[in-house]
């Protein structure tokens, strides 16, 4: 097993993860999530988007939210651009980091964004010029990278196309993501090993959701090739507006306590992202849907 020591995680909570909660999430709660997460020691976090308030209303308050945080030195806040309009309003605010998204299925670009893998690819060739020419840094992810709700399985082929295009375009990072959390390990690692052939290992990581309860083992799986770097959410947060029945991401707290179990240094002090979690779900009113987060808060309860 080739362990890496080190892992990154980014915490996806307050973008992908608030993005489709239905009652409003004012930008003070969001902006003190994301002071909570840097507290307890994230690096990288993924603060909103910039996109259509009619597609997306709860990230309407993006460039409010931007301005509202308290930046810490060495960490980078990254948010999702998914077309020039929304990077030039993104520019505004100042990220260290943008994201664009190309799916690895035909039918799911057609139903979320209105157009095809390779007509996707060329609308972010803009935004990736647009960043660069900026000194801002692109991350991509290759979303249903396992598995699709209109598709069905994903063909490796089509993941290794989509990773080939988007380092054509000048995406330097791109995450391998099971948007809809069927992807079982051997799956998620041949995705991983499609990208690998136009990637490097430091510039790859993986976004897995806990759908079907696989997330963990589809991090360790990837962990076991070397992959070092991750997407993850505060108290599990999330879901895709596309994917029916698709539930949140893998939850941060259960990436940290195993990797801590395992001797792997993340940097995050699990306790305060315990509160962090805790923080944002008593907003929603319900539990943290992670079970570190529910074994730790009942211990402290006992």
């Amino acid at each position: 097993m080739n362990l890496p020591s080190k892992v990154k995680i980014v915490d996806v909570g307050p973008r992908d993860g608030l993005q489709n909660e239905k009652g409003e999430v004012p930008a003070s709660v969001k902006i003190e999530l994301v002071h909570r997460l840097q507290d307890a020691g994230l690096t990288e976090i993924e603060v909103t988007s910039f996109v259509s308030p009619k597609w997306v209303p709860q990230m309407a308050d993006n460039a409010e939210v931007m301005a509202g945080i308290r930046r810490k030195p060495g960490v980078r806040y990254s948010v999702l651009t998914p077309n020039l309009k929304g990077f030039e309003a993104a520019l505004l605010s100042k990220p260290d980091e943008i994201v664009v998204f190309a799916a690895a299925s035909e039918a799911f670009s057609q139903r979320n964004i209105n157009c095809s893998i390779e007509e996707s690819i060329e609308r972010f060739r803009a935004v990736a010029e647009a960043a660069h020419a900026n000194n801002i840094y692109v991350r991509g992810a290759i979303s249903c990278a396992v598995g699709c709700p209109y598709e069905g399985e994903v063909s490796t082929e089509r993941v290794e196309m989509v990773a080939r295009l988007l380092k054509g375009i000048g995406v330097q990072h791109v995450g391998v993501a099971d948007t809809i959390g069927v992807g079982t390990p051997l799956k998620v690692q041949r995705a991983m090993e499609a990208t690998l052939k136009h990637y490097n290992i430091n510039d790859v990581s993986g976004h897995f959701h806990d759908t079907y309860g696989q997330a963990l083992g589809n991090t360790l799986a990837c962990l076991q090739m070397g992959v070092w770097q991750y997407d993850a959410s505060s108290a599990g947060l999330g879901g895709c507006p596309y994917a029916k029945g698709a539930t949140g991401n893998v939850a941060t707290e259960d990436v940290v306590y195993m990797l801590q179990g395992m001797g792997i240094e993340t940097g995050i002090d699990l306790d305060k992202l315990v509160d962090a979690g805790k923080f944002i779900s008593d907003f929603l009113g319900r539990k943290p849907n992670s079970r570190a987060a529910t074994a730790l808060l009942n211990k402290r309860a006992g």
